[in-house]
């Protein structure tokens, strides 16, 4: 058991620090040069949907929306987000992502899938419901 507790440990402590690092390196190209990994998290919480209110956003991503809107302020600025107040109640400010906002949604998004296809290539039906099972748990313990 100590074998496969420190074989977990060294993956997980290790892990988190290599796919933030190894995805900034991935999604932050000469095109997308100007934002950061955490601007490229807002972006994919804004979403390619309907345009949405900075309080949902905020709770995505688990922040304040004061927070958001520092991030936001900077994303308007650099061309990614578009602002606007809601035609039914002035006193909401609705987010969506500008066209350049888009492709750094896309490009970021395809990092992720293939991040995913890396991980489920090669493991059965079984293995990957294991996986999902133990992820899962994992997240559990995260949020308790």
């Amino acid at each position: 058991m100590d074998r496969a507790y420190d074989t977990f440990h060294e993956v997980l402590v290790n892990l988190f620090n290599d796919i933030m690092d190894i995805e900034a390196k991935a999604i932050i190209t000469p095109e997308f040069k100007d934002i950061t990994n955490n601007d490229m998290h807002v972006i994919e919480a804004i979403g390619v949907d309907e345009p949405r209110n900075m309080s949902s956003v905020a709770k995505t991503l688990s922040v304040t929306v004061g927070t958001l809107t520092i991030a936001v302020n900077a994303l308007v600025k650099k061309g990614y987000v578009i602002r606007v107040r809601s035609n039914e109640d002035r006193r909401v400010v609705l987010i969506s992502l500008s066209e350049k906002g888009e492709k750094a949604y896309y490009h970021h998004k395809e990092f992720h899938e293939k991040m995913i296809h890396a991980l489920l290539d090669g493991l059965s039906e079984n293995e990957t419901d294991t996986l999902v099972r133990a992820l899962s748990n994992l997240r559990e313990f995260f949020h308790s």
